[in-house]
């Protein structure tokens, strides 16, 4: 526990300081159109990487129930095979639904 702490700790550390390294001066009160293209890339990378995190855990989720819905009464095999791969589907539908927003989103700038 205290090396991944110390990594982590390191990691921060490291990503700091190299922030302070590549600063900029300010730029004028007026918005800049690289500005706003700039925001909406980090935007539909954080949606997408949002929305994989939390499908994975859905989906995980999901596979890890039924497995022990299985494995407590092996006869049900049959019944929660068609509505975990449904549930997994919806999941996935809704990752790729992020995937597609976050192109709009870069299409709009």
């Amino acid at each position: 526990m205290k090396k991944v702490m110390l990594g982590l700790s390191s990691a921060a550390l490291v990503t700091l300081y190299s922030l302070a390294a590549f600063a900029q001066e300010a730029a004028a009160a007026g918005s800049n159109a690289n500005d706003k293209a700039a925001w909406a890339f980090v935007a539909a990378g954080l949606a997408i990487g949002i929305a994989a995190f939390g499908g994975a855990l859905g989906q995980g989720r999901v596979a890890a129930a039924a497995l022990e819905g299985i494995a407590r009464n092996p006869g049900a095999a049959s019944k929660l095979g068609t509505p975990m791969i449904l549930g997994l589907a919806l999941i996935e539908s809704l990752v790729l639904y992020a995937f597609v927003i976050a192109f709009l989103v870069q299409g709009k700038v």
